[in-house]
């Protein structure tokens, strides 16, 4: 019986080992170090990331969930169809563009990057995210509801479409002046390409 078992478990790890497992998951904390954050702060320091964040918050205030919710649904329906108002905006407005060119600068070191107001909505962004509103999130409740200067580290994730390892950092942004906060961004690092890079060179 004892041996019939040690097949099974041979055989299993034959068909479902190793050779089809995620490689090992990478530290993302020890990656996305203090030297990485402080880094990541110097280009979300630009003034166009928070004259857009005060802007958006200024218009919109401090909204009602339904408010919120209605937002939100109009963002997931506008994904699945042709006619994108919301989207098409947010895409376009000066923050998103300048995401996408912080992205694109950093040749594969982010996968996705995107900015919040107080409500926990989206105001700028690199890519089309699942949805608008991210304020039921840990990534603005560990952030934005925390303090001024929080600073939340995701767990790792497994990206098997593209066979990477990524994490997101997430952060409060302040005005620089009150030192209020004033919204938060969530940055995706590509784990495995920051780990290539950090990599001693012999």
């Amino acid at each position: 019986m004892w041996k019939f078992f040690q097949l099974l478990v041979v055989a299993g790890l034959f068909f479902n080992g190793p050779a089809h497992a995620n490689p090992n998951a990478p530290d993302a904390k020890a990656l996305i170090n203090e030297e990485f954050i402080k880094k990541t702060r110097v280009w979300l320091a630009n003034p166009i990331v928070a004259l857009s964040i005060k802007a958006q918050n200024d218009k919109r205030g401090s909204l009602k969930q339904a408010d919120i919710d209605k937002l939100d649904k109009q963002w997931r329906d506008e994904r699945k169809k042709d006619d994108k108002p919301l989207i098409s905006a947010t895409l376009t407005a000066p923050l998103s563009v300048y995401l996408l060119r912080v992205q694109a600068q950093n040749l594969g070191l982010y996968t996705e990057i995107f900015v919040m107001d107080t409500n926990g909505l989206n105001v700028g962004q690199s890519a089309i995210t699942s949805d608008y509103w991210q304020g039921d999130e840990a990534k603005f409740q560990k952030t934005f509801k925390v303090s001024s200067n929080a600073v939340f580290i995701d767990e790792p994730e497994w990206d098997a479409e593209r066979k990477i390892w990524r994490a997101q950092l997430n952060l409060t942004l302040a005005d620089q002046k009150t030192s209020k906060a004033i919204g938060s961004a969530t940055v995706e690092v590509n784990l495995t390409e920051l780990q290539r890079r950090s990599a001693p060179l012999y």
